[in-house]
């Protein structure tokens, strides 16, 4: 039997371009905050047409990497938001068939622990902005929208209060996969809001006593509160997330 081979992919030259780049901002060549030369000079060291960079630097900025200051026609290194990042790993989990089960099951796995160390390395401006994040939805939460927001961004000050740029990027595309089917199961289940306000006001009690146990057995009884919620609501968590953002 003879050997077979894949044809070679020809890449387009403004990839190769944006390629290059990316090295040197990975390898901190080019670290955040350093301004990159002109497009017409990056073209003349790439040996490519205006256009090609051009093409390469959209690619770049839209990816967070890059940005123009205010006034000035130069590109900067930037080191790119969470959400941005995360919202990549979303739709790609999405477009894999993730179900509700898989991003319940991931939160149960994450959110205990993250809990715990969040208790144990707050700050005192951490606990601020979580205990401002649990007001915000005890104080109203009637609106659907606003009330799975509230819900999300306690999750996200829990997250940056445990110092830890790797736990609040893991968690971020499951808090964007989790917005939509807590959107759909909050209204269907007259109880979901009270008992988010009283598992939220429990793990800031953890928090500011700085009991990690507390806060992570309280997180893990509102990850669980969620899959009942599904249930009470009639939502199957075999439903693919890709279906409910869709709807």
């Amino acid at each position: 039997m003879s050997t077979r081979f894949e044809q070679i992919r020809l890449e387009p030259a403004y990839r190769k371009v944006a390629s290059a780049l990316l090295e040197r901002i990975t390898d901190r060549s080019l670290p955040v905050g350093a301004r990159l030369p002109s497009e017409t000079e990056l073209a003349r060291q790439f040996g490519v047409n205006r256009s090609t960079v051009r093409e390469a630097l959209r690619e770049l900025e839209t990816s967070g990497l890059l940005g123009r200051q205010r006034g000035s026609k130069l590109m900067v290194v930037r080191r790119p938001e969470h959400h941005v990042v995360a919202g990549g790993v979303s739709r790609a989990l999405a477009l894999h068939d993730v179900t509700y089960f898989d991003v319940w099951q991931a939160l149960s796995i994450l959110q205990p622990p993250l809990a715990e160390v969040a208790a144990r390395r707050r700050s005192a401006e951490d606990l601020r902005q979580v205990l401002a994040a649990a007001a915000q939805f005890a104080a109203d939460n009637r609106d659907t929208q606003a009330a799975v927001q509230r819900t999300a961004e306690f999750f996200r000050c829990l997250g940056r209060a445990t110092h830890n740029p790797a736990l609040v990027l893991a968690q971020e595309p499951l808090i964007q996969l989790l917005e939509p089917s807590l959107g759909a199961m909050i209204d269907r289940v007259p109880q979901a809001r009270s008992r988010i306000a009283t598992a939220q006001a429990r793990i800031c009690e953890g928090l500011e006593a700085r009991d990690a146990e507390a806060a992570g057995a309280w997180m893990a009884r509102h990850i669980r509160d969620f899959r009942k919620g599904y249930e009470v609501a009639g939502i199957s968590l075999q439903q693919k997330v890709a279906d409910g953002i869709g709807s």
